[in-house]
């Protein structure tokens, strides 16, 4: 195989580049905060207490950062279950979007600004619904952020 084959490298193994990214994403949307974000030695423990799963920091950090990629299916199931994904997760690009969509969602929804926003949002009639939407797009487009796709 020559470096330019898909087959060869992790490059070529767009399962492989993925893991790591999927995990890293899984470990930031539950610690959004990097200042207090534990390390990977406390994720490892809080993994084992919550699942009964072993998992070293170490490797977690390895699997993280890509450096490993061989996870056994019991440390798949360790993480799934810690996450609260399926192991599906971390091997299907459609799973993934899913629940990627989801995170997104939960993830505006811990600001309280976002929550108040659609709260209030109850009970206006579709009309008003359509261009309050229209509003905050123009807001983001404003503000150079990237469109939201509908769900």
């Amino acid at each position: 195989m020559t470096s330019t084959d898909p087959r060869s490298g992790p490059a070529g193994r767009p399962l492989l580049r993925r893991f790591d990214r999927r995990l890293q994403g899984l470990i930031s949307a539950m610690h959004p905060d990097e200042r207090t974000r534990p390390g990977y030695a406390r994720l490892a423990k809080e993994m084992r207490e919550a699942t009964g799963g072993s998992i070293s920091g170490t490797y977690l950090w390895e699997l993280a950062t890509g450096k490993k990629r061989n996870v056994t299916l019991e440390q798949l199931d360790v993480l799934a279950q810690y996450f609260g994904v399926p192991p599906e997760y971390f091997l299907s690009d459609e799973v993934a979007g899913r629940i990627d969509a989801q995170l997104r969602l939960a993830i505006s929804l811990r600001d309280t600004r976002v929550r108040n926003l659609a709260l209030r949002a109850d009970g206006l009639s579709p009309e008003v619904l359509d261009a309050l939407l229209a509003m905050v797009n123009e807001a983001r487009k404003f503000q150079r952020l990237s469109p939201v796709e509908d769900t």
